[in-house]
C-alpha cells in the first residue's frame, strides 16, 4: 500500500499541475542553443526559482557563460547519496519559419508543450528540480543525501558541465545518478552507444573547374570517403560472455519501444556526417573540404578498434587529415540494481503498461557517471521529436515523468520500495 508521504508528494504533482506547465513553458522561452551554449539567462530562471522556494544553492563556473547550478540537502538520518541531473543547453535551430510554434515560444497548445528543448531536455530537468523541491520539503523522514545539479554544456560534450562538476567537485557524485534525458515512457535506461567525433579534412591544390586535369576535387574526394566510412557498419561486436544475458533482453525491446529497426541500430557502428563544407564558387574546383562525422559505437567494440577502422579505411587517401575531437566508449552498470528496480516499478504504475530497461542509441551525461563506476539511469520522455522542427512533449507525459522522478528519488532515499 501506498505510503502517506508517497501519496502526498503524488498529490502534490497533481496540485502542481499549472505551475509545472508554467515553469517548463518559460523555461523554453530562454533560446540556450549549444553551440553558442550561453545558459546565462536560463540559469538565472531557474536560481531565482530556487530561491523563490527556499532552496539554498550554488553557480559553479568553468566558462563565464556557462554557468552550473548545484544544491544538496542531508536527510537526519544516515542513507545513500543520489544525484538528480539535468541540462539548461539544447540543440540549435535553423529553420525558425517552418515551425508550427516558435521554437522559443513554449506555447501551451493541443495537449502539448512545444519548443526547442521540451524533449531534450527542459522536461527532465524540470523534473529534477522539482523532485529535489518536494523531497526537500520533506528531508525530515528521508535517509542520506540528495543532490541537484543543473549543468550546461552537454549538446557538444563539453567539459565544462558535469564533467566540470564531478571532477572538480566530487561530493556531489553521490552512490547513484537519476537522469531525465528522453528514453520513452516505455523504457529505463541502464547504457548506451559510445561515440566518436572526428574531424576529416581534405586539401588538394585546386584549380578552375574546366581543368581537372590539373588538380582533384576536395569535395569529389570527400564524397568518396563518405561511402567509404559507410564500411563500418559492417564490424561485428562481440558482446562478452558475462553480459549477454543482460544485454539480449534489453536489445529485444530496441524495435517496440523506439521503432522499427532499432535493435539492429543499438549493435551496430552507425555514421553520421553532421556537417560539410567545401568550395568556394561554381566553377572553382575545391581545394578543401571539411567534415564533421560522428560515429556511434555498440557495446562490444571499442572506441579504439573503430578509430583504427577509420584510419585504414581512408589510408588510400594522401590528402586527407583525420581529427579526433571527442570520444566516449560504450557503457552500461546493472539493470537490477535497486534504483534501476525502483524506477521500472514506479514507471509501470504510473503507466500502467510494460516498461523495460535498454541500452539507449545517443549518449547523456550519465556516461561520466559510469566511467566513475557511479551507476546511472535515465527515465524521459519520448525522444521522436527532439532536434526536429515542432519538438513538443505531451503534457500528461511530462507530467508522468515527475511523478516517476519524485517517487522514484524517494523510495531509494526512503528505503520505501
Amino acid at each position: 500500500m501506498m505510503s502517506n508521504l508517497r501519496s502526498a508528494l503524488l498529490s502534490a504533482i497533481d496540485k502542481d499541475r499549472d505551475k509545472l506547465i508554467g515553469f517548463l513553458s518559460d523555461f523554453i522561452k530562454i533560446p540556450t542553443p549549444n553551440p553558442s551554449g550561453d545558459t546565462r539567462q536560463a540559469c538565472r530562471f531557474v536560481s531565482e526559482f530556487l530561491t523563490s522556494e527556499g532552496i539554498d544553492h550554488e553557480k559553479l563556473l568553468c566558462h563565464p557563460e556557462q554557468p552550473n547550478i548545484a544544491a544538496s540537502f542531508e536527510a537526519p538520518q544516515a542513507g545513500r547519496h543520489l544525484t538528480l541531473n539535468g541540462h539548461m543547453d539544447v540543440f540549435p535551430v535553423d529553420d525558425e519559419a517552418s515551425w508550427t510554434h516558435g521554437p522559443w515560444s513554449g506555447a501551451v497548445v493541443d495537449g502539448y508543450i512545444w519548443g526547442r528543448g521540451a524533449v531534450d531536455m527542459k522536461a527532465g530537468t524540470t523534473a529534477s528540480i522539482f523532485t529535489y523541491l518536494y523531497l526537500h520539503r520533506h528531508h525530515e523522514k528521508l535517509n542520506g543525501r540528495l543532490t541537484l545539479t543543473i549543468v550546461s554544456d552537454e549538446e557538444t560534450l563539453g567539459s565544462n558541465g558535469t564533467r566540470f562538476l564531478l571532477e572538480q567537485y566530487p561530493h556531489l557524485r553521490g552512490d547513484c545518478c537519476l537522469n531525465g534525458e528522453p528514453s520513452g515512457p516505455r523504457t529505463v535506461r541502464f547504457g548506451e552507444k559510445g561515440l566518436l567525433w572526428l574531424e576529416i579534412r581534405v586539401r588538394t591544390s585546386g584549380g578552375h573547374g574546366a581543368y581537372p586535369h590539373l588538380s582533384s576535387s576536395a569535395t569529389k574526394i570527400a564524397s568518396r570517403v563518405i561511402q567509404d566510412l559507410e564500411q563500418l557498419s559492417e564490424i561485428s561486436a562481440v558482446v562478452p560472455d558475462e553480459h549477454r544475458d543482460v544485454l539480449q533482453p534489453a536489445y529485444d525491446h530496441a524495435d517496440e519501444v523506439l521503432g522499427k529497426g532499432a535493435s539492429a541500430v543499438a549493435q551496430k557502428v552507425i555514421v553520421n556526417i553532421g556537417q560539410i563544407e567545401g568550395g568556394v564558387k561554381i566553377n572553382v574546383l575545391p581545394a578543401s573540404c571539411t567534415m564533421q562525422v560522428d560515429i556511434r559505437v555498440p557495446v562490444g567494440l571499442s572506441i579504439d578498434t573503430v578509430k583504427n577502422a577509420v584510419t585504414a579505411l581512408l589510408a588510400k587517401y594522401p590528402e586527407v587529415e583525420i581529427v579526433e575531437l571527442n570520444r566516449s566508449e560504450p557503457n552500461f552498470c546493472p539493470p537490477e540494481h535497486d534504483l534501476s528496480r525502483i524506477m521500472l516499478t514506479n514507471a509501470r504504475a504510473i503507466k500502467g503498461h510494460d516498461v523495460d530497461p535498454i541500452i539507449g542509441l545517443g549518449a547523456t551525461d550519465t556516461r561520466i557517471w559510469r566511467e566513475l563506476g557511479i551507476p546511472a539511469y535515465v527515465y524521459g520522455p519520448s525522444p521522436k521529436t527532439m532536434g526536429a522542427r515542432d519538438e513538443r512533449i505531451e503534457i500528461e507525459e511530462f507530467i508522468d515523468v515527475v511523478k516517476v522522478h519524485c517517487l522514484s528519488a524517494y523510495d531509494y532515499l526512503a528505503g520505501s520500495n
